[in-house]
This record gives C-alpha cells, sequence and structure tokens, in this order.
C-alpha cells in the first residue's frame, strides 16, 4: 500500500512539474517580437538567407537555439541572441513558431519599418571634425577599412567613461588594391592599399534612440546606418543584424574597436 501511494504521489509530482515545464506558445509570442526583424512577423523571413521559422518543428527549434546558446553552432548574430534565452524561453518560442502555418510561396517578408528606420545622418565634415583611429584589413573580404570617431567619443574614451550621448563612429569601406596576380597590396603598416570606395558604415547614440528596439536586440540608444558613396541611407539595411552583432559588446559600450580608441586617446594628450 505505502509503495503504491509513494509512486501514485511521485507520479503526481512528476506531472504537475511536467505542467510547469510545457511550452507557452501565448508566452513564445510575446518573447518573439526581436525575433520577427529576421525571421519575419508570420515566420517567413526577411531573406532567402534566414532560414523560415513557421511551422518548423518544435524539437529541431530547441536544439539549433540551445546549440547556439552553447557556441556548439556558430552564428554571431544567433550566438548572441540565444545567449539571452533560457530553457523555458527558447521552449516557448518553439511552441510559437510551430504553431505558424508553413509558407505558401518564396516571397519574403518586409523588415519591420522600425528596425529598417534609421536616425543617424551623414556626418558632412568627418574628415575636419573626426580622428581617424584605427585601420582594419579584411582578407576574406578583400576589403581595407578606415576607422572614425568624433571628439565626444575620443573624450569619453581618454577618460575612460562611457560612450556618451552624441558619440558617433564612422567608417569607410574600400576595396583592396590588387597587384598583377589580384593579391591584395600591402602598404608600410601592413594593411592593405585602398582602392575604390565601397560604402560607408556608421553608428551614433543620442537619447531616446533606442525606444523602438525591443530589450533582446536593444543596444542602449544606438542606430546603425550604412551609406552609399553617394552619401544617401542604403535602403532595406536590417538594423537588426547590427544589434545583435553589437549586443555581447555592451560592457564597452558596443563598441568592437574601443580599446584601440582608448589607446589612441591617450597617445593624442
Amino acid at each position: 500500500m505505502r509503495a503504491a501511494l509513494f509512486l501514485s504521489m511521485a507520479a503526481c509530482v512528476a506531472g504537475l512539474a511536467g505542467a510547469a515545464r510545457a511550452a507557452d506558445a501565448e508566452a513564445g509570442r510575446a518573447l518573439a517580437a526581436p525575433c520577427t526583424a529576421c525571421h519575419g512577423q508570420n515566420g517567413v523571413s526577411v531573406s532567402p538567407t534566414i532560414p523560415n521559422l513557421a511551422a518548423q518543428k518544435p524539437a529541431y527549434m530547441i536544439n539549433q537555439l540551445k546549440a547556439f546558446r552553447a557556441g556548439a553552432r556558430k552564428n554571431e548574430l544567433m550566438n548572441a541572441i540565444a545567449a539571452q534565452l533560457n530553457d523555458q524561453q527558447i521552449e516557448n518560442l518553439a511552441a510559437f513558431w510551430s504553431s505558424l502555418p508553413g509558407a505558401t510561396s518564396a516571397a519574403n517578408s518586409p523588415i519591420p519599418p522600425h528596425i529598417e528606420r534609421t536616425r543617424v545622418k551623414f556626418p558632412e565634415n568627418y574628415q575636419r571634425d573626426f580622428v581617424h583611429y584605427h585601420t582594419i584589413s579584411f582578407p576574406d573580404r578583400g576589403q581595407v577599412r578606415k576607422y572614425y570617431a568624433n571628439r565626444l567619443a575620443i573624450e569619453a574614451a581618454r577618460e575612460g567613461r562611457p560612450m556618451p550621448d552624441g558619440a558617433y563612429f564612422f567608417v569607410e569601406v574600400f576595396s583592396a588594391r590588387l597587384d598583377d596576380q589580384k593579391k591584395p597590396i600591402k602598404g608600410p603598416d601592413g594593411n592593405f592599399v585602398e582602392d575604390k570606395l565601397l560604402f560607408y558604415t556608421a553608428m551614433e547614440t543620442q537619447p531616446g534612440w533606442g525606444n523602438d528596439f525591443p530589450d533582446l536586440l536593444r543596444n542602449g540608444d544606438w542606430n546603425y546606418a550604412v551609406f552609399l558613396v553617394d552619401k544617401t541611407v542604403r535602403p532595406a539595411v536590417n538594423q537588426a543584424e547590427c544589434l545583435a552583432c553589437h549586443k555581447p559588446m555592451s560592457k564597452d559600450s558596443y563598441v568592437f574597436t574601443l580599446k584601440t580608441l582608448q589607446a589612441k586617446a591617450q597617445a593624442m594628450r
């Protein structure tokens, strides 16, 4: 009798524990808002290179999110997002996405307007008012990039303070000049010699600029932008990709090159 009672109680407790852990699709719906920036409002992605999540099998999504979280599967955007999720949240997200009907065509979803929209303006006088503090070559892309920061960013870096409102970082992106064998030519500093200007990238922080972004993506009040060579904003840039990439850099004001900037600022004393 006691054994039977014990087994019955154990089964009851196990059942309650299972119920407490049951996936909640509605909770997943609320949590999924940041995901829609790339995977679409209805689980149909905004790009052919991003998978649809609608009608995907829950177990598969759970396994993939946990792999991203652990770093076993590498993708800098998804690694940053999944690192912020616990097991229950992962299960809720999987329940929500799997509950949606699958895509009926090859069409992509639009990027949410509040994610695509940027408040960053082209800094017309950056070569005069900003400081060139870093150059990086990208062999896999055949590019060389020149990094600039405005005076507010320089002063904060010199004093070891977080980046203040008004800090602005700007990057010129060039193709590398090639030799007769189509290999990049290096200059005296060891970096590729710049050839054709391809585009510009920028990040700026101002009060309230992050309010439109969900917390899972938000980088304080930073906005990001890509400018074409004619200085106009490149259309259809998904800021979610920038936000997720910079998210792990919160301790460095979301700036990948902060330590380099600090060294440059100190040397300018």
